[in-house]
């Protein structure tokens, strides 16, 4: 061999260092941010005078904010394959799949179920964020009149909570746990997309970033909702919003696309659509609206991005355009994205249900139904958060029915989870608490989002305090108590460790009592007549709010239990869990722990019914079954 043909030797830490990983993501990132930030303020120079008297430049946030995030995609190593296959190079599994460590939880993987594990601190750090923001608003709310924050920046708190809230957990049960159980409950090696599949996280993380970001901008008016004119008028912030949910829609609709290609195409032989499990039914009808809804949100908010940049006029009225039309638009991705929260945790709980009640799932046929009915029916009740807005009074019998009907196939979810438990041999684990807590607060939810559906009754209550109160009880009284139920279900699985169950215990009770002293005085604080999203209210509500924030206090309390619980029991502890802790006759309870990376060896034959529960010994999910060692 001549010298010039000899390979060149790099050390290792010149390859961590200059390689593809997250210290490149975030140095390109920052390279493309301060870019784009150039580039804008030449392009506005050059193309319009509308800056001319004020420091606002949206072109060139939004193109720094654009360029940042290809540079943070390119820095993980998202072009690597795309360019390696237009080079001619054979495709291949990423070797930090193979590898052990926590490297590749920072960096791009394609193993669905580093994925999930990614989706799970993600997440879980953002939904930290969000619920600072919300101590921070119950802080200012403890009196009357501004006390901490004024009126502008008490804005800002309410919609970061809000944006931060309800953009993160649009995939908040579909990232961590769809991603990691869904392949392992058909009896598939993979996703269908694993490069899409690492994609959708990495782009709700950079989103998260981006809306923190807000703050350095002057944060925005307009609630999680930006409303028009308010968002056309709005300081820089709002470009940071516009970018946040642009790249959530983005993340949701791959998300969507590759579940819905996964169950539809890599189920094991003999799992026909009657054995499916019920969450994996829920993850199908959750995909679908994802997939319908989400690039109606994306295609809104780039009009509106190109109201603020290049001065189009699709939501200003005095110039031909329309705010009604944004309103129009956000709702109808707005109002199928509550059940984009909501079903998922339909499918949990009915898939729990069964494993701590010891009973076969009743109704499974009904549940399905139920849940693709709330699915159908969730794109024609939009208009109902406009009853209050001037639009046709026509309009307003319809919606008002349409919304009323929805709760029939809600009913249907209540009906197969009660009718499970009834006369069941029930085990009070943490899951199953958190199961229970979920079937009480949905239900107080559903029972107050009647007075919101009828027009008479909205007329009272509508932008108050009362509708924030329906929402919670819907949103975190469904959502995020199902969303701890899955942690406490799968984490042996996913971690391979067990969390503490007396705290797991104590978390929970405390959670359930301060949420629920938390949210139901403020139905009585908005039939009073507090509107939401304002600083001041009247003198005499100012004990109820006190007993509200010191709830919401202790509510946050019980986070720190979880947290500490979580931190303990993964770094600390590390007692490793039982196979199968619940005796569980699902699939992904059927392979080792840690599960092998291809999943399985040989893929499995679906030969048992679904949910065997009630005999002494728990059937097999498949037969037979042989998984990597």
């Amino acid at each position: 061999m001549t010298i010039a043909a000899m390979p060149r030797r790099t050390s290792p830490l010149l390859r961590r260092l200059v390689g593809f990983n997250l210290i490149t993501a975030v140095v390109l990132g920052a390279i493309g941010y301060y870019l784009g930030w150039w580039l804008g303020h030449q392009v506005s120079v050059a193309a319009t005078d509308h800056y001319a008297d004020t420091n606002q430049n949206d072109v060139a946030l939004f193109l720094a904010y654009g360029l940042a995030v290809v540079g943070f995609l390119t820095g993980l190593g998202f072009l690597n394959y795309p360019v390696s296959r237009m080079l001619g190079r054979p495709a291949s599994v990423a070797a930090k799949d193979e590898a052990d460590g926590w490297k590749r939880y920072v960096s791009l993987c394609t193993d669905h179920k580093v994925v999930g594990l990614q989706y799970l601190i993600g997440i879980g750090f953002f939904l930290l964020v969000g619920g600072v923001n919300a101590m921070l608003i119950r802080v200012e709310l403890l009196r009357p009149t501004p006390n901490i924050w004024p009126a502008g920046q008490y804005l800002t708190l309410v919609g970061l909570h809000g944006s931060m809230m309800m953009g993160m957990m649009t995939s908040g049960i579909l990232g961590p746990f769809a991603n990691y159980v869904v392949p392992l409950m058909i009896g598939a090696r993979r996703m269908a997309f694993p490069r899409i599949e690492a994609l959708t996280f990495w782009l709700l993380m950079a989103a998260g970033v981006i809306l923190t970001s807000a703050v350095f901008y002057g944060g925005f008016p307009t609630g999680w909702t930006g409303y028009e004119p308010l968002a056309d008028q709005a300081n820089m912030g709002m470009d940071s919003y516009i970018v946040f949910f642009a790249l959530v829609g983005l993340s949701m609709t791959l998300l969507g696309f590759n579940m819905l290609a996964t169950v539809f195409s890599m189920r094991a032989p003999g799992m026909g659509w009657g054995r499916l499990p019920i969450f994996v039914w829920s993850v199908v009808a959750t995909s679908a609206l994802n997939v319908l809804a989400a690039p109606v949100l994306v295609t809104t908010l780039t009009m509106v991005a190109l109201d603020r940049t290049l001065q189009t006029t699709f939501f200003l009225s005095s110039s031909g355009g329309s705010p009604f039309l944004y309103e129009n638009l956000f709702w109808v991705f707005g109002h199928p994205e509550v059940y984009i929260l909501a079903i998922p945790g339909f499918g949990i709980v009915l898939e729990l249900l069964p494993v701590f009640a010891r009973k076969p799932l009743w109704g499974y046929r009904l549940a399905v139904s139920g849940m693709v009915g709330v699915a159908l029916l969730s794109f024609f009740v939009w208009q109902h958060h406009l009853f209050m807005s001037g639009l046709n009074a026509n309009l307003r019998p319809f919606y008002m029915l349409s919304t009323e009907l929805i709760s029939l196939p809600t009913g249907f979810t209540f009906l197969c989870a009660m009718g499970t438990v009834w006369r069941g041999r029930i085990r009070y684990d943490v899951p199953m608490l958190f199961c229970l807590g979920w079937v009480f607060n949905f239900f107080i939810g559903g029972l107050s989002g009647v007075f919101l559906s009828d027009v008479p009754s909205d007329t009272t209550t509508h932008g108050s305090f009362f509708t924030m109160a329906h929402f919670h009880y819907t949103i975190m009284g469904g959502l995020i108590f199902t969303f701890f139920a899955a942690i406490y279900y799968w984490l042996p699985k996913m971690a391979g460790v067990q969390l503490n169950q007396r705290l797991g215990k104590v978390h929970f009770w405390l959670m359930f009592v301060s949420f629920n002293s938390t949210f139901a005085p403020l139905f009585v604080i908005g039939a009073l007549g507090q509107p939401r999203r304002v600083v001041s209210y009247p003198k005499d509500l100012q004990f109820l709010n006190q007993w509200v924030s010191v709830s919401a206090f202790v509510l946050g309390i019980s986070m720190v239990v979880f947290l500490a619980n979580f931190v303990w029991s993964l770094v600390f502890a590390r007692i490793p869990a039982d196979p199968n802790p619940w005796h569980s006759s699902s699939l992904e309870w059927q392979v080792p722990t840690p599960v092998p990376v291809h999943n399985f060896d040989r893929i499995p034959v679906i030969t048992a019914e679904l949910y065997p529960y009630g005999a002494e010994t728990t059937a097999p999910a498949a037969e037979p079954l042989t998984v990597g060692s």
